[in-house]
């Protein structure tokens, strides 16, 4: 089973600086200002000075389940992230290591980044994330740490990001 097929409305991106604007409207963002302060019920996110942040929250605080939880709800991922070749096989759970290390960097500033799901099959895994950047900083950790073959595609009608890196 091969994760790597890409599905039309996806182009290949061959800017060097990996910067992707968003250029749709994400039905997964607030459409306005939220009351402050507000926790997400599923994870206790709070938002905060017009952010969700991890802090302690206060008892009469608004609830709202926060982007990430709702993407997660709706099994409604942004970015993906495909991991396959001979040597990502042979080394499979160091560089599964790198992936939930950089998942936890990302998170602990950032509560609406998150790793939604992880689909093994034989020759490759795909990842599934809540947030595009996610994917794109994952996939150029491995790259930076392992080299290979590193290749993102971006929807822009559906913000959508598939990563793709093989060695």
């Amino acid at each position: 089973m091969s994760h790597s097929k890409i599905p039309p409305g996806f182009y290949k991106i061959t800017r060097r600086d990996n910067f992707f604007q968003e250029r749709v409207y994400d039905a997964y963002k607030a459409k306005g200002k939220l009351h402050e302060p507000t926790v997400c019920p599923d994870c206790n996110a709070v938002y905060h000075q017009g952010r969700w942040q991890w802090l302690a929250a206060p008892d009469d605080a608004h609830r709202e389940t926060c982007p990430a939880c709702h993407r997660i709800h709706d099994h409604y991922p942004a970015g993906f992230l495909t991991l396959q070749g001979a040597f990502f096989s042979a080394h499979r759970e160091e560089i599964m290591h790198l992936v939930h290390n950089e998942e936890k960097y990302q998170r602990a500033e950032h509560p609406l980044k998150r790793i939604m799901e992880i689909e093994e099959a034989n020759d490759s895994t795909l990842i599934t994330t809540t947030d595009i950047h996610l994917a794109r900083g994952m996939g150029e950790a491995i790259h930076h740490a392992y080299q290979g073959e590193l290749e993102f595609h971006y929807n822009s009608d559906e913000n959508l990001l598939r990563v793709n890196w093989s060695r």
